[in-house]
């Protein structure tokens, strides 16, 4: 789908044509869910996730100025809600079982759920690079995200920007020097030995 067509549709669907709308989710839906499923690790959580997301962007379409490409947009919003979803549904430490054999026996199975230690780590290391990441020129953005979030080949990026695979890789390759740069600066990473 080329940049008019897509601006064509988001305006269409701001206008209040559903078709134009369910139009953008085919043309995203693929996307959506596969930054859904990297992020939350489970098939039927990334089914929840997407939809959210699209649930959301429907609600929030007249948000969207157009100042990148609607996928950008969506990654976004994607991310946020697989993270208020994977905030929503911690599992608690320890799992509580009755025997089966009749009697009253309890038996307390720890959770192999990471600590609050490694949870806490996680989030401060993912809320980091999620900053970092904001930070980045929207070119630079939306290439990181879609190779690293939703996990499209090089040459699917590239049909997706209109550009040469070579042309993907080396601003991949810029955008990741870049956030690296972004992060030691902030100190959340230092170079290593």
């Amino acid at each position: 789908m080329t940049i008019e067509e897509e601006s064509s549709l988001v305006q269409r669907a701001k206008d209040g044509d559903t078709s134009a709308f369910e139009q953008l989710v085919i043309e995203h839906q693929k996307l959506v869910y596969n930054v859904s499923l990297k992020l939350t690790g489970n098939p039927e959580d990334a089914l929840d996730v997407s939809q959210d997301t699209f649930i959301k962007a429907y609600r929030n379409l007249s948000s969207f100025r157009g100042d990148s490409r609607l996928s950008a947009w969506l990654y976004r919003l994607c991310y946020n809600a697989a993270m208020d979803f994977i905030g929503k549904n911690r599992n608690p430490s320890v799992i509580s079982m009755t025997a089966d054999d009749g009697s009253d026996t309890q038996f307390d199975i720890p959770d192999p759920s990471p600590s609050p230690e490694e949870q806490a780590e996680r989030a401060f290391t993912v809320e980091a690079v999620r900053s970092a990441i904001l930070k980045l020129p929207e070119n630079q953005r939306q290439i990181i995200m879609m190779r690293e979030f939703s996990g499209l080949s090089y040459g699917e990026i590239a049909s997706e920007l209109g550009v040469e695979e070579g042309t993907v890789k080396s601003r991949l390759s810029r955008a990741r020097l870049a956030l690296a740069e972004i992060l030691k600066k902030g100190g959340t990473f230092s170079d290593c030995p």
